[in-house]
């Protein structure tokens, strides 16, 4: 079950948006199918309702997430360690965003 969205908005934020097209954007370019992402994707969803998630689709895009970088590293697309750092990154540019700003990674 997907989280519930506005009628005139498919997606109930924008970073939602972002990993969809991101996961289509790779399926497109050959580097996985869509039946592979959706077996992948349905066992993430799978299991995170064995682990206690909630059951309205509220973690939806969070296990979508996850799910897919799970796969890319699984796939060796990602660097464990370099998603660790972008993580980090983008946590400590969250945090130190001025609300209503845009929050941006320092140019390195």
């Amino acid at each position: 079950m997907r989280p519930r969205a506005e009628p005139d908005r498919p997606f109930a934020e924008p970073w939602h948006a972002q990993v969809f097209a991101m996961t289509h954007a790779l399926s497109a370019a050959g580097h996985f199918t869509w039946p592979q992402w959706a077996a992948h994707f349905g066992g993430a969803l799978e299991q995170a309702q064995a682990a206690g998630g909630p059951t309205d689709g509220s973690d939806y895009y969070d296990v979508w997430l996850v799910a897919l970088e799970t796969f890319l590293i699984e796939s060796r697309f990602a660097d464990p360690a370099r998603l660790e750092e972008l993580r980090a990154a983008w946590t400590k540019a969250y945090l130190t965003t001025p609300h209503g700003a845009p929050v941006e990674l320092p140019a390195s």
